[in-house]
């Protein structure tokens, strides 16, 4: 299947692409603005027509720069969930579902349960449905309690996620299979996760970079901003495929 990546770029980001390899950077400075370097299938669509479904495999190789400290970037399939960003046609937030490989600075904590790994190098998945009845005594108890909110949305999202144990500031291959009743991660061939868990479609293809967090740690702490960045970043990625 030929991919067709739009590229979105903020504040210094860019998204360079030479023969079949592209560079998504963006460069140092304060927290505010937000930089970002980003490619995507759903340039125009609303979220209800994005383009994949089940089965769906993603593969690429790729690699990041060194010293990554502030911010996040990943691959793979999302439902942009979290309102207005590069889109302005989700005005509104929805619930998260994803699945992908995913880096989160340690300003990060992006699990809302506290038996997963919530920073770092990740293969990630995330399942919820657009309304369950759980989430109104969720959204009561918010103003009251972070924690008890926290452990109320934990039990509506499904979720599972592991640490990725390479480096990768080295080239890899990853793989993504998404079916309808589950997700299986692979790097250099060899299966990291494989879980029941498989995310609501339909979802949109990402790969990017930025100097954002977002945090909603066990103790009910809730943040979300950008953050200062003492060095360029980068990602790099070649080889993308996308099957059904």
């Amino acid at each position: 299947m030929t991919v067709i990546l739009n590229s979105h770029c903020l504040h210094g980001g860019l998204a360079e692409k030479q023969a079949d390899r592209w560079k998504l950077s963006i460069p140092a400075g304060p927290a505010f603005p937000y930089r970002v370097a980003q490619l995507e299938d759903y340039t125009g669509l609303s979220r209800r027509r994005f383009p994949s479904r089940p089965p769906r495999t993603f593969g690429l190789r790729a690699r990041a720069s060194s010293g990554f400290a502030a911010g996040t970037w990943g691959f793979g399939f999302w439902n942009d969930p979290f309102g207005p960003s590069i889109n302005p046609l989700r005005l509104l937030p929805a619930m998260p579902n994803a699945a992908w490989f995913f880096f989160a600075s340690n300003h990060n904590y992006l699990s809302f349960r506290d038996d997963k790994p919530a920073q770092g190098f990740l293969a990630q998945a995330f399942s919820a449905p657009g309304f369950d009845a759980r989430l109104v005594p969720a959204a009561f108890t918010l103003p009251f309690s972070r924690q008890a909110a926290r452990r109320r949305l934990s039990g509506v999202i499904d979720e599972d996620a592991v640490a990725v144990s390479v480096d990768p500031t080295d080239w890899h291959a990853y793989r993504l299979r998404w079916s309808p009743t589950r997700c299986t991660f692979e790097v250099d061939g060899s299966v990291v996760l494989e879980t029941s868990f498989s995310p609501r479609p339909p979802m949109g293809l990402v790969i990017w970079i930025d100097n954002q967090f977002a945090s909603f740690t066990p103790d009910g702490r809730l943040s979300i901003g950008l953050l200062k960045s003492d060095e360029p970043a980068w990602l790099e990625a070649e080889d993308v495929e996308l099957t059904d």
